[in-house]
């Protein structure tokens, strides 16, 4: 009797079925290889819900910063090109370790907090209706442009106080910033794209930085702009910067996690109709969606300290990409990964991260998700996919959709 010839992993990130369903590759490499070398990423790849959440955890042995050794190992040429992308990412306390780290997030949490986001419930309902009041008796629609892609943009730019008609061209500026960000492979026109938008940007929020010194407004810019922490305060480049981050992040995943969740439970429509007839369950519902398929696929660790995982040598330098939503499927964390249970309790998931470097903006992302959801389930009887198969971004750091069309019944 012949052993079953099992072929090696061969992870192509970029593969569009991967794109589309990661989740029975990430479950081989949990199983079979759990600290998984990729010669595409030239990395190291985790997928296991502990392996990620100690990686979270560590201060000693791995470093968040990503961004200064990918920069100084450009060409000056090279580097020269994307200065204003330097100049600016390099400060997003995201891509930042202590001390740096814990100064920028003391700094930003005294105004960006959970009680200010959480705050911004009636703005994010009023502003989800009149989305919604927008598509009128339309029975299809795109949901990502329509209704998921706006709603978390228009809802940053009124914490910070960004006039609304400037919508169009701020989620631009974004968008081809995410060119840069989330890419999964260097793209020279893509990163030209990206150098300009954040030029762009930074432009833009200087000129409101500088209306905001002279006439201060109830907004989360003025805020920042007048923080004070003692004799600390943010410089004129940490203050555009972290503007640029609280826009970009701010919208970006929350976009991916209410179109990711609308996908979901279209897929089980149990659990939709559960929603619909319980708007209570939102708040369990939401964590299930964030588990379930959430916004982010990976964060980035660099090895500092050489050490062993799962027999394993990891050394200084590498970088380890921790697959947060193939975490979340671990069947060592969680009963049937697989399935949607909007009643599920367990381990919390780990899409936001954990530790230090847990996402600052997750109290409205989780805000936005509960307003959204019911929202849309209490206008609409039925909602079902509509045409193709959704196209799924081409990113490793974002999980979500180019466009989502769906056809709808009302009540």
């Amino acid at each position: 009797m012949t052993s079953k010839h099992i072929p090696p992993i061969d992870w192509q990130p970029e593969d569009p079925a991967t794109l589309a369903d990661p989740y029975p590759l990430f479950n081989r490499m949990r199983d079979e290889d759990p600290c998984h070398w990729s010669p595409r990423l030239r990395s190291w790849v985790l997928t296991r819900y502990d392996d990620v959440k100690r990686v979270c955890l560590d201060k000693d042995l791995l470093s968040s910063d990503r961004l200064k050794p990918f920069f100084s190992a450009m060409p000056p040429s090279e580097a020269e090109r994307i200065g204003q992308i330097i100049r600016y990412l390099s400060l997003w306390m995201v891509f930042t370790d202590p001390p740096d780290h814990t100064r920028l997030r003391r700094l930003t949490s005294k105004v960006f907090h959970a009680k200010s986001m959480q705050a911004m419930r009636p703005q994010i309902e009023r502003i989800g209706g009149w989305l919604l009041d927008q598509l009128g008796e339309r029975d299809t629609f795109d949901f990502v442009a329509d209704y998921a892609g706006p709603l978390p943009c228009l809802v940053i730019m009124a914490m910070l106080g960004v006039p609304v008609e400037h919508l169009t061209q701020v989620k631009r500026m974004s968008d081809d910033m995410a060119l840069f960000v989330g890419s999964s492979r260097i793209n020279p026109q893509k990163y030209d794209t990206a150098e300009a938008a954040t030029q762009e940007m930074a432009a833009y929020f200087r000129d409101l930085i500088a209306i905001r010194r002279r006439h201060p407004s109830a907004d989360l810019l003025s805020e920042l702009v007048h923080l004070r922490d003692g004799d600390d305060c943010l410089s004129e480049d940490e203050l555009v910067a972290t503007c640029m981050l609280l826009l970009f992040a701010g919208h970006e995943t929350t976009t991916n996690h209410i179109t990711n969740g609308l996908n979901a439970l279209m897929h089980f429509p149990g659990e939709m109709r559960r929603l619909r007839e319980d708007p209570g369950l939102a708040a369990m519902a939401v964590e299930e969606l964030l588990r379930y398929d959430g916004p982010q696929g990976a964060q980035v660790r660099v090895v500092k300290r050489e050490h062993e995982l799962h027999g394993k040598s990891l050394l200084p330098g590498q970088r380890i990409f921790i697959m947060l939503n193939a975490a979340n499927r671990d069947a060592r964390a969680y009963t049937q990964p697989d399935r949607l249970d909007l009643t599920r309790d367990g381990v919390p998931h780990l899409t936001f991260g954990f530790g230090q470097h847990i996402c600052l903006g997750f109290p409205l992302a989780r805000t936005e998700g509960e307003v959204a959801f019911p929202m849309v389930l209490s206008r609409y009887r039925e909602i079902e996919p509509l045409g193709d198969p959704p196209r799924w971004i081409n990113s490793l750091v974002f999980r979500g959709m180019h466009s989502l069309p769906v056809r709808v019944r009302r009540s």
